[in-house]
C-alpha cells in the first residue's frame, strides 16, 4: 500500500511517510509542534501588521497635507475659494489701504509746495513773518494730502471693487500659482528671492485714476515697481518649493496607498477588530499631530515677518485663510478616526460595549414589539432582516463610509450627518426586524396556542 503523501498522522493512527504507529508520546510531539507553528504563523503576522500600521501613521499626516497641496494647485475653484477670503478682510484691507496712502503720498513733494508759497510770498512783497510761516505749513500740508488720499484709497479698497478685482486677479494668475509652486516662470503670486509676493497691479490701476479723477495729478506717477505686496518671506524658500512639488506629484495617489496599507494592517493583524481601533487610534494621534504641527509653524511664520513688512494682524489673517481648508480636513480625519475607534470598541467584549449594545437592542425590541402590538407587521421581510442582521448592518454602514468617500471635501459636519443617517438608518432596520410576525415557518395549525412572538 502506498502511504499518503499528506503530513500528520494518519487515519489508522500511523504517520503517513513510515505507516508507523503513532504513540501518545508520538502524538504529544506532533501537538507541540502544531502549536509551535501556529505560535510561529501568528507572531509573524503580529510583527507584518504592527510595520505595516507604522508606515500608515507615519505616511497619514504627508497624505493630508499632499492632498491639500494638489486641490491647491490643479483646482482653481478651489484655489480662489481659498484667498477670495483675503480681499473682505479688514486686517489685509488697511494694510493695503497705508501701503498704497504711503506710496501716493511720498509721490506730493509737500516742501517743494511750501516752498514754493515762501518764494510767491517773498515776491508779492508779503512780511518775514508770512514767508516764514509758509514753511511751518508743510506738516499740516502734508496731514491734508495724507487724509485725502487715505479716504480715497480707502473707498476704492473697501469696496466691492477691491474684493472683484482680488478674485479675479487670482483667478486669472492660478497657472502662475502654479509656477510660484514649481519655480517655474513668474505670475501674479511670485517667488522673487526669499520672499512670496503678490502683484496688485490692477487695484494700483484703479487707486491712480481714482486719485487724478480726485485732482491729484502726482497720483500717475506712482512707480510700476511698487505694485506688489510681500506676503511671505523665508531663508528656506528653494526647498520649501522642493518640497511643495514632491507633495503635487503624491497627492494624486499617497492618500489611496495610505489606506491600502492601513487595511492590509487590520487584514493581515490575527485580532482584526483590534487592529482597527489601534489604527483609527493612530490617525487620531497623528491628526492631533498635524493641527499641533499647523499652530507650531503659523507661530514660526508670525514671528518671521517684520511688522514693517506686514503688520502682524494681517499676516496672521493671511496664514489662517491660506491653510483653512488644510486645518479642516485635518479636524474631518480625526472626527472619522474617532468614530472608527469608538465603533470597534463597541463591537468588542467589553463590559461597558455589551451593556451599550444591550441597551440598543432592549430599546429596538420594545419599539418593534408596541408597533406589532399596534398592528404594524413586518412579515417575512421582518423574518429576513432578523436573519441577515449582520449583512444588513455591514450595508448601511458600508453606504455611509461609501457617501464619505464620493463627498467632495468633507467636513466635520457631514461626517455627523452621515454618521447619523446611518444610526437611524440601523434603528430602523432593527425596529423593522423586531416587528415581524409569523413567517412562512410559523407554528401549525394544530399545536396548542402559541402567539406568535415578535
Amino acid at each position: 500500500m502506498v502511504p499518503n503523501s499528506a503530513s500528520g498522522p494518519s487515519p489508522s493512527g500511523g504517520t503517513p511517510e513510515t505507516g508507523r504507529v503513532m504513540t501518545a508520546a508520538d502524538h504529544a510531539e506532533y501537538e507541540r509542534l502544531s502549536r509551535a507553528a501556529k505560535v510561529r504563523h501568528r507572531r509573524v503576522r503580529q510583527a507584518g501588521s504592527a510595520l505595516l500600521l507604522l508606515l500608515a501613521l507615519l505616511l497619514a499626516p504627508l497624505a493630508v497635507v499632499a492632498a491639500w497641496v494638489h486641490d491647491e494647485v490643479s483646482d482653481t475653484d478651489r484655489y480662489v475659494a481659498t484667498v477670495a477670503p483675503l480681499g473682505s478682510d479688514p486686517a489685509v484691507q488697511q494694510a493695503v489701504i497705508n501701503r498704497l496712502t504711503d506710496r501716493v503720498v511720498a509721490e506730493v513733494d509737500v516742501k517743494a509746495v511750501t516752498d514754493a508759497l515762501g518764494k510767491a510770498l517773498a515776491d508779492a512783497g508779503a512780511p518775514p513773518r508770512a514767508v516764514e510761516g509758509a514753511g511751518a505749513l508743510e506738516g499740516p500740508l502734508r496731514s491734508a494730502v495724507t487724509s485725502v488720499v487715505d479716504r480715497v484709497v480707502s473707498r476704492v479698497v473697501t469696496s466691492d471693487v477691491f474684493e472683484q478685482a482680488w478674485e479675479g486677479a487670482n483667478r486669472r494668475a492660478h497657472a502662475a500659482v502654479v509656477n510660484m509652486l514649481t519655480g517655474a516662470g513668474e505670475g501674479a503670486l511670485r517667488a522673487s528671492g526669499d520672499t512670496i509676493e503678490l502683484d496688485i497691479g490692477t487695484v494700483v490701476d484703479e487707486v491712480k485714476q481714482r486719485l487724478v479723477d480726485e485732482g491729484f495729478e502726482k497720483a500717475a506717477a506712482i512707480p510700476d515697481s511698487d505694485r506688489t505686496i510681500t506676503l511671505f518671506e523665508t531663508e528656506n524658500l528653494g526647498k520649501a518649493q522642493d518640497a511643495m512639488r514632491l507633495l503635487d506629484i503624491m497627492g494624486t495617489w499617497l492618500p489611496a496607498l495610505t489606506v491600502v496599507i492601513a487595511a492590509l494592517a487590520v487584514w493581515t493583524a490575527p485580532a482584526h477588530r483590534v487592529m482597527l481601533l489601534v489604527a483609527a487610534a493612530g490617525v487620531g494621534v497623528m491628526m492631533v499631530v498635524l493641527l499641533v504641527a499647523l499652530a507650531v509653524v503659523r507661530r514660526v511664520y508670525l514671528d518671521a515677518i517684520p511688522p514693517a513688512t506686514l503688520p502682524p494682524d494681517a499676516a496672521a489673517a493671511i496664514f489662517d485663510t491660506f491653510v483653512r481648508f488644510l486645518r479642516d480636513s485635518t479636524r474631518t480625519f480625526l472626527v472619522v478616526a474617532v468614530v472608527t475607534a469608538l465603533a470597534a470598541y463597541l463591537y468588542g467584549p467589553g463590559r461597558v460595549a455589551r451593556g451599550v449594545r444591550t441597551l440598543a437592542r432592549r430599546g429596538t425590541t420594545a419599539t418593534g414589539r408596541a408597533l406589532h402590538r399596534a398592528g404594524v407587521h413586518t412579515g417575512a421581510t421582518g423574518h429576513w432582516l432578523d436573519g441577515h442582521r449582520p449583512w444588513t448592518t455591514g450595508v448601511v454602514i458600508g453606504a455611509g463610509v461609501l457617501a464619505l468617500v464620493l463627498w467632495n471635501h468633507p467636513t466635520v459636519g457631514s461626517v455627523a450627518l452621515v454618521l447619523g443617517l446611518v444610526l437611524v438608518v440601523l434603528a430602523v432596520v432593527a425596529v423593522l426586524a423586531a416587528a415581524t410576525g409569523p413567517g412562512p415557518a410559523a407554528t401549525p395549525a394544530g399545536a396548542p396556542g402559541r402567539s406568535p412572538v415578535p
